[in-house]
């Protein structure tokens, strides 16, 4: 048997032995594997601040929390807009950085410009709860948003593009991890922060200094891990990436069909992986939003966002976020075992567990017990994470790849907005109590968990037979 010599995809590496068969991915080296995911640790400090801290800058900023919805919307409908993009003409941007890291090595720097940005909101002198220091912080976050969006989509699309189906469950699994530790991190920061003396508590309107540093340390982060991406991981070129997807390489050169016939001409999962994405973020949005606040109300008794005990919660809730991710770093080590045909059930175990955790939080009045509800909230961080895109991309051939896997994530950014929406009804409809909402959110997952039997896997046949 002939073996043909080609490069693992990362500068300077050695090469590996493939087959030459067509529609082969390579196997890359564990190395190229690390290089691909391990930038998903910068951004997911971003995202972490950004979902564990929220909340809480904009009720210190004067927030009404009848109102948090809104600055919640902003967000996903950015991600509704830059993601599609992005993938859409990184499918055709083929230059000597490759065609999804030149995105990368814009976004980088400018999130971390935002970054450091944010937490200043209340710092300009425009006054509590004055529509300037508002709409300050909305439109940091927004753009915060958008940036984070665009460092994070190139992540994702890399995968389908460079790892193969045996090693794709792995990339996922450790993509994720990386993730879930840029979350430890910068989620335990404040607490730690707090621990060594630093001001958890500000002046009226302003964010405390221990979430300031902690938004810093996520902008130095992100930007030398974006860096180390783009400058270790060496892109297919469209020869190349042709030949192991088995697509025609003139074919590549052509227009990529507009959104609308993507839709129309998308694989079945696409739509079924969706319908369970819905309920999954639905019930997320109001993690992120009411979790401070629920926390506050049946540990600390208090729901005034200036109070010590207010912001003594918004420190434990980035402890238990940090709990969150951990617990989700060692799922994520059994799941990196795991066989293509058992992604369907994991994604089902997932959600009904994370409806445990999340239901619970509603009945729990003890800071420590709370701890078990995060652990199970971190299964289903994981798989949400990890088996959406591994079901997705077994369907895709690699054409068009980068502008579906951007479509897809409307199927996590238009629940939130929904869910934000919603919340204008269902908060009053709950008698305006945080921790309901999170009760409200553990039933979504359930229905998550049912819609998992929709999904048509490609191999739910394939496994029998190879059995």
């Amino acid at each position: 048997m002939i073996n043909n010599k080609v490069s693992d995809g990362k500068v300077g590496s050695s090469t590996v032995q493939v087959e030459p068969a067509a529609h082969k991915l390579p196997q890359l080296r564990l190395s190229t594997i690390f290089a691909l995911t391990f930038g998903f640790f910068g951004v997911n400090m971003a995202f972490s601040l950004q979902s564990s801290q929220m909340g809480r800058i904009f009720q210190t900023l004067g927030a009404n929390p009848n109102n948090l919805g809104w600055f919640f919307i902003m967000p996903p409908l950015a991600g509704m807009i830059i993601q599609p993009l992005i993938g859409k003409y990184s499918d055709k941007t083929w230059t000597k950085f490759g065609r999804r890291m030149p995105y990368l090595l814009i976004s980088g720097p400018i999130g971390a410009i935002v970054l450091i940005l944010l937490p200043n909101a209340g710092s300009f002198g425009f006054g509590y709860g004055s529509l300037a220091a508002l709409m300050f912080g909305a439109v940091a976050t927004l753009f915060m948003d958008l940036t984070s969006n665009a460092c994070m989509q190139p992540y994702k699309m890399i995968i389908g593009d460079m790892v193969n189906e045996d090693q794709k469950d792995m990339a996922w699994s450790w993509q994720q991890s990386f993730s879930n530790l840029g979350g430890v991190v910068a989620t335990i920061a404040p607490f730690l922060l707090t621990l060594f003396g630093v001001a958890n508590t500000a002046p009226k309107g302003e964010v405390p200094l221990t979430v300031k540093i902690s938004y810093y340390a996520a902008a130095i982060i992100l930007l030398l891990s974006s860096m180390y991406t783009v400058f270790s991981v060496h892109e297919y070129d469209p020869v190349k990436y042709a030949e192991y997807h088995g697509l025609d390489p003139e074919e590549e050169k052509t227009k990529t069909p507009g959104f609308i016939e993507l839709l129309k001409t998308a694989p079945k999962s696409f739509w079924e992986i969706a319908v369970v994405q819905f309920f999954e973020w639905f019930a997320i949005m109001y993690l992120w939003t009411y979790s401070t606040g629920a926390i506050a109300k049946n540990v600390w008794n208090t729901v005034d966002a200036s109070s010590a005990g207010y912001q003594a919660a918004g420190n434990w809730y980035g402890v238990l976020f940090c709990i969150q991710s951990v617990s989700s770093v060692f799922f994520g080590i059994l799941l990196a075992k795991s066989r293509p045909d058992q992604r369907k059930l994991w994604y089902k175990v997932g959600a009904l567990v994370g409806a445990v955790g999340f239901i619970s939080i509603f009945f729990i009045h003890s800071q420590w017990l709370l701890i078990i509800s995060f652990i199970l909230i971190g299964v289903n961080n994981l798989t949400m994470n990890t088996q959406p895109f591994s079901l997705l991309t077994e369907s895709l051939d690699g054409k068009n790849e980068g502008a579906y896997l951007g479509l897809f994530n409307c199927s996590i950014c238009l629940p939130q907005i929904v869910a934000s929406l919603a919340s204008f009804a269902i908060f009053p409809l709950v008698g305006h109590n945080m921790p309901a909402m999170l009760l409200v959110a553990g039933i979504s997952l359930i229905f998550a968990a049912l819609s998992v039997n929709l999904i048509h896997s490609s191999f739910d046949k394939k496994s029998v037979e190879e059995d």
